[in-house]
């Protein structure tokens, strides 16, 4: 469900961001790993806008960071303007991380309120 640039640019044996993407049911997931920094924003960018466009009302968004060494707040805002974009399509964005420090970060940044998070990616497709 990626494009051929996002794939080649994910691939790159220089690439600090590592992702892939799935479907379970309606859902579409992403699973990151590495780290998210204002070096690899516009690849993140690509690679959430590209799995929401996938995404539809049936199902939700659901972007998996517990493989994540590093998440830059750059991270966070690219999740939250996309979860608002998405809500008004009627689609939700679903955090899981069962890492307290993420929690802190999206807090900090203001975002509690857009990006729920989960502890694992079980419960946020049982939500």
């Amino acid at each position: 469900m990626l494009s051929t640039r996002l794939v080649h640019e994910l691939g790159d044996p220089h690439s600090t961001l590592r992702a892939t993407t799935d479907r379970s049911g309606t859902a579409v997931l992403i699973y990151a790993g590495g780290e998210i920094d204002a070096c690899n924003e516009q690849t993140w960018r690509s690679l959430v806008s590209e799995a929401a466009g996938v995404a539809t009302a049936s199902g939700p968004l659901i972007v998996d960071v517990t493989g994540l060494d590093f998440m830059a707040c750059c991270a966070v805002e690219v999740l939250a303007a996309e979860a608002e974009a998405l809500h008004r399509r009627g689609v939700e964005l679903r955090l899981v991380s069962p890492q307290r420090i993420v929690s802190r970060i999206v807090d900090a940044c203001g975002l509690g309120g857009v990006l729920p998070i989960y502890p694992t990616v079980d419960s946020a497709l049982g939500r």
